[in-house]
């Protein structure tokens, strides 16, 4: 008589964190870019995006150096700022506006136009999208230019508003929107007529 074969038991899914995988990066960006857009930079921890991915924490550091890149990464920008505006801020405020001016314009004359031009564009009407934004603006850009200018917390950061009043508005109507004569004039005479608006914005008498 024979024995009958034990039968086989169906193989169970293991549950639980995701393996180091390609598909695991990615579900770290998309709960980064969720979690930055809803409470900020400082508002999100590492743990937190390793929770909403379903990764083990060690495993944002298998693919990111930290969260500043990992930041840097989920928000998808087109240059990292920290190197379009080198030298800024070490520069003496009194004298920093024409660097700013100089610096965007560099960047945006450059072949990363496109795909500046598509990052502005795919902002507009999305809240997720528009917070990202608004805190890479705040943390990589404003507080850079900002650096060592006199005022008390508050005036620092108006002034640090109505610079970027300036550049965005520089961005959207010279790239963007493309309004004649501004569109195609040259960047020195961009540099001489925006330059002194955004000095007075910086060091400037605001009453």
């Amino acid at each position: 008589m024979s024995v009958p074969a034990e039968k086989k038991q169906p193989a169970v899914a293991r549950r639980g964190r995701r393996g180091g995988t390609t598909a695991s990066r990615g579900h770290i960006l998309e709960a980064a870019r969720r979690l930055f857009a809803e409470h900020g930079f400082e508002g999100t921890s590492l743990r937190q995006v390793a929770r909403s991915a379903g990764v083990d924490p060690a495993m944002i550091h298998h693919f990111f150096k930290g969260k500043d890149e990992l930041f840097a990464l989920s928000v998808e920008l087109p240059a990292n700022p920290e190197e379009v505006l080198a030298g800024v801020e070490d520069s003496r405020p009194g004298e920093r506006a024409e660097l700013i001016v100089r610096a965007v314009l560099r960047l945006w004359e450059s072949p990363a136009q496109p795909s500046l031009v598509a990052f502005l564009r795919g902002t507009v009407g999305s809240k997720a999208k528009t917070a990202l934004l608004r805190e890479t603006v705040t943390r990589a850009i404003i507080n850079r230019i900002m650096a060592g200018v006199p005022g008390t917390k508050e005036e620092v950061a108006l002034r640090g508003d109505l610079v970027a009043t300036q550049m965005v508005g520089l961005m959207m109507v010279r790239y963007v929107v493309r309004l004649e004569p501004l569109a195609s004039a040259p960047p020195e005479d961009v540099v001489r007529l925006v330059a002194p608006n955004v000095q007075r914005y910086l060091t400037g008498d605001l009453s």
